[in-house]
């Protein structure tokens, strides 16, 4: 079995080094950096450098494999997908890309490719959980608290990201998208602040984000839904600053003479800030609260993931939770458990009880434990 996975960022190599165990895996990027450092850690997996934005390429380049990984950056990232799907693919798709991935669905299915996407930690595994229970009960109340963070805090930002920082940014520009009482309304990003207090972590504050996506539509049954990212207490009133100094616009001026994307910028300057150095240690942390009648009886179910960076394989825990799900999601492909045609949300395969279980053992094999309660 010959996989491609197109990225090789922090959590493109997590999947990689999970994959070769058993797999033939190529990673390709255009970072010369990112495959190295991936060498570094698992020689066996072969690379290619390659401008992964040369789309008309990508039949040739995938020619010779049988299922592919995409987790390039979101800005890319659906432009990829659709280059996938034409070279005729099946993928499991991880670059949370602003565009809405359902309309590549009638091209998925004119190719016979299956895609699923939004398969990480959130959107992924909220996902995976939402459609699962949606089988079981009638479902009132869905809601996602979920953050990544370093263990340590340094001022000015208290925050480390194994993602692209313009990725990060789009979170807190972005408008978000809520269900209440059956209508979807439209809020602020960082709006609606609360500070939650969690054993593990202390006291977090957590504010509005747009990451329900594909779930506003597919589950628009719910009549409420919301997801709330989680940082330090704090955060909120740095980012503001920055948006209102206008470090975030997208709108080019001009300095001496040049061009500069102010979004752009601050980005180049920020990878530095909230790139992970190595060996540091960060958490991720997620409640995830599903709430209405299971056999006429009111019941809430309460997944909670608190993952630190593991020290044994010097592996990020956002990029372990993210990227593992990513990688049970291509098993589903693989092992013929789930074989539709079209593009899915995880909410959309885990409607499957079988597909639901698989992934969390598959998780819970690589020591990412969510535990389960119930009200």
């Amino acid at each position: 079995m010959k996989i491609a996975i197109l990225g090789a960022g922090m959590v493109g190599r997590t999947m990689a080094i999970d994959l070769c165990k058993k797999y033939d895996v190529t990673s390709f990027d255009v970072s010369v950096e990112s495959l190295a450092a991936l060498i570094s850690k698992e020689p066996a997996i072969k690379t290619v450098k390659t401008d992964l934005s040369n789309y008309p390429e990508y039949d040739n380049m995938l020619s010779g494999f049988d299922f592919v990984i995409t987790a390039v950056p979101g800005f890319m990232g659906y432009k990829t997908l659709e280059a996938v799907i034409k070279a005729k693919k099946n993928v499991a798709d991880i670059s949370f890309f602003p565009e809405d991935a359902l309309t590549l669905d009638k091209l998925a299915k004119e190719n016979n490719v299956t895609a699923i996407v939004d398969c990480g930690v959130a959107p992924g595994m909220s996902n995976y959980v939402l459609g699962y229970h949606n089988e079981k009960m009638k479902i009132t109340s869905f809601e996602c608290m979920v953050g990544g963070l370093p263990m340590h805090r340094v001022k000015p930002f208290e925050y480390k990201a194994p993602f692209s920082p313009i990725d990060v940014i789009e979170e807190y520009t972005r408008p978000a998208r809520l269900m209440e009482n059956g209508y979807i309304v439209t809020k602020p990003a960082l709006s609606e602040p609360e500070l939650i207090d969690f054993p593990q972590a202390g006291t977090l504050e957590s504010f509005n984000t747009d990451g329900l996506r594909s779930i506003l539509f597919t589950m628009g049954h719910i009549p409420n839904m919301k997801e709330k990212t989680l940082r330090y207490p704090g955060h909120i009133d740095l980012i503001k600053a920055m948006i209102k100094g206008g470090f975030f616009d997208t709108v080019k001026i001009n300095f001496k003479g040049i061009e500069i994307s102010p979004i752009e910028f601050s980005s180049a300057i920020l990878i530095n800030q909230w790139k992970l150095k190595p060996g540091e240690e960060e958490f991720t942390i997620m409640n995830i609260k599903v709430s209405g009648k299971q056999n006429e009886r009111p019941v809430t179910f309460n997944y909670d993931l608190f993952d630190k960076y593991d020290t044994v394989s010097q592996t990020s825990s956002m990029s372990r939770t993210t990227g593992y799900t990513c990688a049970a999601s291509l098993h589903l492909l693989m092992n013929k458990l789930f074989t539709e045609k079209g593009v899915f949300p995880p909410e959309l395969v885990g409607r499957h009880e079988n597909c639901f279980h698989f992934i969390m053992q598959y998780l819970k094999e690589r020591n990412v434990i969510y535990r389960v309660t119930e009200e």
